[in-house]
């Protein structure tokens, strides 16, 4: 197909059929001369189908918190805190809120923080699913037992130790 009739395409649907004149729409007399317009079935398009290359997008929603209760079987209540700013003051404030998340193997303790991913409805109250974060990582210690990246000013006792070796 050319351009020119690809663009024209859509206008080959219509009919143009002015034998079939209806009324005006508050009982006038019928217009001999307005045409009417029919619209023809559309032909059949090809499927479009995504790029096998593509990733899927996961736009479900998904947030991490802290687990606060572990007691209740393949349940966990985690805690999500966000900032939110203040109606009247526009000062960011803390907000939180507890889901009952799904743990199916009771891997999680209190203290964990977990990723939140929605999913079915697998009870009333539970929508989440707890997935483990990987643990961040901390401050690197130098072969002294100090952290790096911290200044450390050794003290007197210290001094005389590092004096007397």
């Amino acid at each position: 197909m050319s351009l020119t009739t690809a663009l024209l395409h859509p206008l080959r649907s219509l009919k143009l059929s002015s034998a079939t004149a209806t009324p005006f729409l508050h009982g006038g007399p019928a217009a001999a001369a307005a045409p009417s317009f029919t619209l023809l079935p559309k032909p059949a398009a090809p499927p479009q189908s995504a790029p096998s290359f593509l990733p899927t997008i996961r736009a479900m929603k998904s947030m991490q918190g802290r687990v606060v209760c572990a007691t209740n079987d393949k349940t966990v209540a985690v805690e999500v805190v966000r900032l939110a700013p203040h109606p009247k003051y526009k000062r960011r404030v803390r907000k939180k809120k507890k889901y009952q998340a799904h743990d199916p193997e009771n891997k999680f303790n209190v203290g964990d923080i977990v990723q939140l991913e929605k999913s079915r409805p697998i009870s009333k109250t539970k929508t989440f699913l707890a997935v483990p974060v990987p643990a961040r990582r901390g401050k690197k210690k130098n072969s002294n037992g100090d952290e790096a990246g911290e200044l450390w000013i050794p003290l007197e006792s210290q001094q005389q130790l590092q004096e007397q070796a």
